[in-house]
């Protein structure tokens, strides 16, 4: 979309948002100190403008570079690529392109031959979005010729975790309130920290409220492997609630159930993580803890383009996950509904 015949400059964006050029300026480099209503004026005129920044006359005044190369994998996945988008995003607003590189982390030779790619392009920074064991060595072994922000949970005292295990414990409260206290943990792929750190909390929760832990079942983020896990139980644990690492494997754990001679949540409850565009339309629709991935990629870049502009900003603060009540809890059997 054009403006007035030709394409839309900060200076317009400006006047049709109420605000200064220099305001403009600010948000488009992904400062974090903007009003949110500021905020929302500006990106509507962006959108209603249809403002794109010419990159190529950025690049050839400036003399560096407005690329920045993602690393990620399993883009089929709903956490990496909501992040990528996000990340895509506000590289974006802030006048960056993004290129996303997806990364087969059972191939060692592809990773290097990706890396290797990776740097000789023409790049101002790259962002390594890593979700395993696997992805987090190659990256912190390669020597990068630019600026580089390796995001990844971690399960070591790295100062970095899982929005998810912060506060996967108020999902298991919310099950203690119900008058749940015999549960099992579904577990994702113990090669991803983030898997490791949720089943980690999972059993401190469990431990601080008093619970039982009748097992922790392994499973790979899939629904498949949800419901493979109950279904390969040779006899169900007189559990009255599973807590799923994530909706996926929720969803394949409740048909098992099912199938099994279990109403849900009449007999057992059910909880994931994500809260997936589709969980509300699981049957029933999933109780589960809310997570904003989204918001994770946007704070990753805008932390990677402060390094390459050499500029100190406050990471923006993420919006905390919270648990999202639906039907697939209920009080535990024998239980009264508080």
């Amino acid at each position: 979309m054009e403006h007035r015949g030709r394409p839309a400059t900060i200076y317009d964006v400006a006047q049709a948002a109420g605000v200064s050029h220099q305001t403009v300026s600010r948000f488009l480099k992904g400062f974090a100190g903007i009003r949110p209503e500021t905020r929302g004026r500006v990106e509507r005129a962006l959108d209603e403008l249809g403002y794109r920044p010419n990159l190529t006359a950025r690049s050839l005044k400036s003399g560096r570079s407005h690329r920045i190369g993602a690393l990620t994998h399993e883009v089929s996945h709903v956490g990496p690529s909501r992040i990528a988008q996000g990340a895509s995003d506000a590289a974006r607003e802030a006048g960056y392109v993004l290129d996303l590189v997806s990364l087969d982390v059972e191939d060692p030779a592809a990773i290097e031959d990706s890396l290797e790619l990776m740097a000789q392009l023409n790049l101002a920074g790259v962002l390594a979005l890593s979700s395993t064991d696997a992805m987090t060595r190659a990256f912190e072994a390669t020597r990068f010729r630019v600026p580089v922000l390796i995001a990844v949970a971690s399960d070591e005292d790295g100062g970095r975790t899982d929005p998810a295990a912060v506060h996967l414990p108020g999902l298991v409260g919310h099950l203690a309130e119900l008058g749940h206290r015999r549960l099992v943990h579904i577990a994702g792929p113990p090669e991803w920290p983030a898997s490791r750190l949720r089943a980690r909390a999972y059993e401190n929760a469990v431990r601080d409220l008093g619970l039982t832990s009748l097992g922790v079942l392994s499973g790979d983020w899939s629904a498949r492997s949800g419901y493979d896990a109950i279904m390969a139980l040779p006899q169900l644990p007189e559990a009255t609630a599973y807590v799923a690492a994530n909706d996926q494997t929720a969803l394949g754990a409740m048909l098992a159930l099912k199938e099994r001679g279990l109403r849900i949540p009449d007999d057992v409850s059910v909880v994931g993580i994500d809260d997936i565009a589709d969980a509300a339309y699981f049957d029933p629709p999933l109780t589960t803890l809310h997570l904003e991935f989204e918001a994770q990629g946007r704070a990753s870049v805008l932390q990677l383009i402060a390094r390459i502009e050499g500029v100190e900003r406050t990471p923006p603060d993420l919006p905390s996950p919270h648990p999202v009540v639906r039907r697939s809890s209920g009080p535990a059997p024998g239980a009264t509904r508080p």
